[in-house]
């Protein structure tokens, strides 16, 4: 942690490689297997658009894409994790009145400087059996000046102990609704080898859709789908 609020101050993307470093890190340490299908964008900056089932999504996708997440403001204000997130340079927002303004400015700031942006556009997490619908608000991103490209990103727990997760073990995983942070991470961490797999689909150039609304429809049912096909054990037929 001294290491990467040392690099917070410096230039370059050293931080943000050390962020990667330090999730694949906590990734192994707590026994979580990740399985990439797909490439990153070469491009930037990018708005990585993913599916939301638990707080290990952080980690997973933390450990593989070279970017930032937005987060909401009170995750700033929880102990230790919210240390954890400030060193990976999460931007927090509240949408309150008073500060909408400074925080789209923050975002807009980081993609102008080429950064990379994790966006989860159901707003929340789901259950693990379904991707929630968009909201297209959050795809305002993708038609400002900066002009980022779009990556859809599809996450699916797919084994744990070495074992295809069952319908019922979903739960187990997902975090959601009113449960308790601690209770949930405590149950879940005391299973071994959970393997997440992440999809990552053909980057799409800014222009390609005319409306925020018609881009997070087109994701929704693009991660849709590949979440249903990953949760059935189906692969596409790209390079991993």
């Amino acid at each position: 942690m001294p290491v990467q609020a040392v690099l917070l101050m410096l230039p370059g993307r050293g931080k943000e490689s050390f962020a990667r470093f330090y999730w694949r890190g906590v990734a192994w340490i707590l026994g979580l297997k990740l399985r990439v299908i797909g490439q990153i964008a070469s491009v930037r900056p990018v708005l990585f658009a993913a599916n939301h089932w638990s707080w290990v999504d952080i980690m997973a996708l933390g450990a593989v894409l070279p970017a930032c997440f937005i987060a909401k403001g009170e995750v700033g204000q929880w102990p230790m994790l919210g240390l954890i997130a400030r060193l990976g340079r999460t931007i927090f927002v509240s949408r309150g009145r008073d500060t909408v303004a400074r925080e789209q400015k923050e975002v807009l700031d980081r993609l102008a400087a080429g950064d990379n942006v994790i966006l989860f556009p159901e707003g929340t997490s789901s259950d693990g059996n379904r991707v929630l619908p968009f909201a297209a608000a959050f795809f305002s991103l993708a038609f400002t000046e900066a002009a980022p490209w779009v990556q859809p990103v599809t996450i699916v727990y797919d084994e744990l102990e070495g074992l295809p997760v069952r319908r019922g073990e979903r739960a187990e995983i997902a975090w959601f609704g009113d449960m308790d942070l601690a209770p949930h991470a405590s149950k879940l961490l005391r299973r071994r080898n959970l393997r997440a797999t992440i999809w990552l689909d053909a980057p799409i150039p800014p222009g390609t859709y005319k409306s925020r609304k018609s881009l997070s429809t087109a994701l929704q049912a693009r991660i849709s789908t590949n979440a249903a096909a990953l949760r059935q054990g189906q692969l596409p037929n790209v390079a991993e």
